[in-house]
């Protein structure tokens, strides 16, 4: 009988084991001391989803509470640079970039939130660009909520990894 092997979609786990959790089972912080600085981008996206009157007030610029869109560009830069303080694993990093891209959808209705995150180091910033559309997308459902309640956010995901030793990972590809 002939087996076929299947090739391994991105879908499936990358590794062989999880790398904070030691051989006893006890949660850890990686090591990366002997690993070196390379240039790391990592990119994550999001979107908050709303009503059409809602997005309307955030688009002529009369949320109650001011810019929606300027205040979760900032939120999302801010998260990104206090991630290690926000998940307990990470490590403390020197981004040299964070760029936070709302756009409005009519269609959704809603906004897309994209993170751009870079740095020259020993360990990726895929949390830190999740981190910074995960609280964009909050800031923008905070700066809304009086009008709506029913705001969803959705799709928090990794869009695109560049550096380090796994190499490039794009979603879907």
């Amino acid at each position: 009988m002939e087996r076929k092997i299947k090739a391994k979609s991105k879908a499936e786990p990358t590794g062989t084991a999880l790398t904070h959790i030691d051989a006893k089972g006890d949660a850890r912080m990686v090591d990366v001391s002997a690993k070196p600085a390379t240039e790391r981008i990592a990119v994550a996206e999001g979107r908050v989803l709303m009503s059409r009157a809602t997005l309307a007030l955030i688009e002529t610029g009369q949320a109650k509470k001011g810019d929606v869109l300027a205040t979760a560009r900032i939120a999302g830069i801010m998260a990104a640079k206090r991630t290690s303080d926000l998940i307990p694993l990470c490590h403390p990093l020197a981004l040299s970039k964070v760029t936070i891209d709302i756009v409005t959808d009519r269609k959704l209705p809603g906004c897309i939130v994209r993170a751009s995150v870079k740095v020259t180091g020993p360990t990726g910033v895929e949390m830190e660009a999740l981190t910074a559309v995960s609280v964009a997308c909050l800031t923008i459902y905070d700066m809304i909520k009086a009008v709506e309640r029913g705001v969803r956010i959705e799709g928090i995901h990794l869009i695109e990894k560049i550096g380090g030793k796994s190499g490039h990972y794009r979603a879907g590809a």
